[in-house]
């Protein structure tokens, strides 16, 4: 119930701040759409942990602060590197293990990379993200896993504790 809840409240100020109107018509097909999408969300089943991860609410803004951080540094790599004379640029593609057991978790992961500037995950298959980095130091900064541990962090709510094993340590 506390999900249903909170999956009503999220759309209900979406609805607010992305309208930015406050009629009484539009307020009630607001009110209006978000009862019919719970109703197709609970039909679907799809609201559980994974489908509204409230769980995550504490340690995901945590993870959004440094995500924003490393997309800033990122975008400037770039920007060096698009502006420079030489573009030292050497496309690099790697396959990197997931952390994470859920596929939100991989999910997760795999968005943070797309997000970061200069890397793009390809595929995500059997535990592992096939990545294409914009230059070797970029996929470097992949493979070293500091994003992969975040994320797995950030999971181990859903999924539960990360295994030393899982870690590759």
């Amino acid at each position: 119930m506390l999900r249903l809840v909170s999956l009503a409240l999220a759309l209900g100020v979406t609805w607010v701040l992305w309208s930015g109107h406050f009629s009484p018509l539009l307020l009630g097909l607001g009110v209006l759409s978000v009862v019919i999408v719970l109703i197709v969300n609970r039909r679907m089943a799809a609201i559980d942990e994974e489908g509204v991860p409230i769980q995550l609410a504490g340690s995901i803004f945590f993870y959004w602060a440094w995500l924003i951080v490393e997309i800033f540094k990122s975008n400037l790599q770039v920007v060096r590197i698009v502006l420079s004379r030489d573009m030292k640029i050497s496309p690099t593609v790697i396959k990197v293990p997931v952390l994470q057991s859920s596929d939100l978790g991989q999910v997760l992961f795999a968005n943070s990379i797309i997000l970061t500037p200069g890397t793009l995950s390809l595929d995500l298959y059997e535990g592992h993200v096939l990545v294409h980095a914009l230059t070797e130091e970029a996929a470097d900064e992949v493979a070293a896993g500091e994003m992969n541990r975040r994320a797995a962090r950030v999971m181990e709510g859903v999924s539960g504790p990360v295994s030393d094993q899982k870690r590759g340590e």
